[in-house]
């Protein structure tokens, strides 16, 4: 339930903005936004961070291409 209210109200604020200002235009992303936006640095820095606080020793070695 609390997923379907978030999903409303970003659903309903982004509306409100493209009613609010004339000038704003609604543009798709896509379905490959985030795959295509993804840093692989920091989404290693984030994995290795949420072992650590999970208690894990992490070392990382980059693979052979």
């Amino acid at each position: 339930m609390k997923a379907l209210v978030a999903v409303a109200r970003s659903i309903l604020v982004s509306v409100w903005h493209l009613m609010n200002d004339p000038t704003a235009r609604y543009r798709d992303l896509g379905a490959d936004f985030h795959t295509r936006n993804l840093d692989p640095h920091r989404k290693s820095r984030d994995l290795v961070r949420q072992l650590k606080a999970l208690g894990h020793d992490v070392t990382l070695t980059p693979t052979a291409a």
